[in-house]
């Protein structure tokens, strides 16, 4: 996975930092499998892998009921769909962990006053209490979910509203994920956008053609970006 080759770092470090959550900030793959993985023992089908499951998670809700479920029609779908939240919503983080360095990149950035903030096309109502419970929702400068505006990722519209609310000039930003939508969106905010290599890419995302300004293969790699060093 070679995706385009990097380019030069700004002139000056970035002041704003603005994340995506799972696949990027947080590895939720293993709990999300655990509800999915519920709702097909109630069908009587067999557990997916952690391995089946973890290149959809960034493609949302729909991306790992249809991968569970090929087969359903809209009806069913629906259903599933809304079985697996309720499985989801009830305990959201069992195995639910920040990617290896997130909290130093996190620390760093908080004690240089340097804001962060998450930008997820996850509910609301799911986003939320999963940060609370992960003791993040009060140290983000920003959070905005896929339901906090008329439209998602990868509509500018989500990374512009955070700049604003960060205080911080949408070209002075750098927004991080694992998903061609996270790249469109950075791209269209003109907002550095970063690939997160680490993330959930699957092996049929084909990655040469995102529009990412560079690539990342840990978080630490991050602090770069804000004139901090991360390694």
């Amino acid at each position: 996975m070679s995706g385009q080759a990097p380019r030069p770092h700004p002139a000056a470090p970035l002041s704003g930092v603005l994340l995506d959550l799972d696949g990027t900030v947080i590895d939720s793959a293993p709990d999300l499998a655990r509800a999915i993985n519920a709702v097909r023992a109630e069908e009587h089908c067999p557990p997916l892998t952690l391995a089946e499951v973890r290149p959809h998670v960034s493609h949302g809700t729909n991306a790992v009921v249809r991968t569970a479920f090929p087969h359903a029609d809209a009806q069913q779908f629906d259903a599933l769909r809304e079985r697996f939240t309720v499985h989801y919503r009830a305990v959201l983080v069992v195995e639910t962990r920040l990617f290896p360095g997130f909290e130093q990149v996190l620390a760093a950035l908080e004690t240089h006053a340097i804001p962060w903030g998450i930008i997820t096309n996850k509910a609301a109502a799911l986003t939320e209490p999963l940060l609370r419970e992960m003791g993040l929702f009060e140290r983000a400068a920003c959070v905005l979910s896929g339901d906090s505006l008329p439209v998602r990722k990868p509509d500018p519209l989500p990374l512009l509203t955070a700049a604003q609310r960060i205080g911080r000039a949408p070209g002075r930003c750098l927004y991080a994920g694992d998903a061609l939508r996270d790249a469109q969106a950075a791209r269209a905010a003109g907002m550095v956008g970063l690939g997160a290599r680490y993330g959930y890419i699957g092996p049929h995302d084909d990655v040469d053609d995102w529009p990412v300004t560079a690539w990342i293969d840990t978080p630490l790699e991050l602090l770069d970006w804000v004139g901090l060093t991360g390694r």
